[in-house]
């Protein structure tokens, strides 16, 4: 469940954050100039700053998906998608603009041939029936490295959720 409160300032935000160790992440919409959303992942709060501004926060553990496309009067700057696990209190993280504190990177794409692969990769991880949000941790990083060398990513399967979820099941 979501909660929803318009708020106007972005110091809520991280007083909120240093007080219940959630991770913020600072979505921006500014149509064909600046574009920030998230593709997938459970938000645990939502606080709106203005019509093109808000601010989401997801729990430890949740693994969410962030785009970031930006563009001027030259054409595109910026196209990005980061696939992130929320972090809890004293672990150890990366930084990600926008991301606060931060959290563990599994998957970055850069450039929207990149971006779009990996779009579509999630695409057909739903049309399994499984939430994104769910998938091993190890695949979003398998994705990550077989893109980083040029290569094809491996297709997730229904198989591989199985063997993951009783994996976790039996691990502590």
């Amino acid at each position: 469940m979501t909660d929803i409160v318009a708020l106007g300032s972005a110091g809520s935000a991280r007083d909120a954050l240093r007080n219940d160790g959630l991770t913020c992440v600072e979505l921006t919409w500014i149509a064909k100039k600046i574009e920030f959303w998230i593709r997938f992942g459970s938000v645990d709060r939502e606080e709106i700053l203005d019509r093109c501004r808000r601010v989401l926060w997801f729990r430890p553990g949740a693994v969410f998906a962030f785009v970031r496309w930006a563009s001027n009067d030259f054409g595109t700057m910026i196209s990005r998608l980061d696939v992130v696990l929320a972090v809890a209190s004293r672990q150890a993280y990366q930084t990600l603009p926008f991301v606060r504190p931060g959290g563990d990177i599994l998957l970055t794409a850069q450039g929207w041939h990149s971006v779009e692969r990996v779009l579509q990769t999630i695409d057909a991880i739903e049309r399994l029936g499984i939430d994104p949000e769910a998938v091993s941790p190890d695949h979003w990083r398998h994705v990550h490295h077989r893109m980083t060398a040029g290569q094809e990513p491996g297709v997730y399967t229904l198989d591989l959720h199985c063997a993951y979820l009783l994996r976790r099941r039996v691990q502590p």
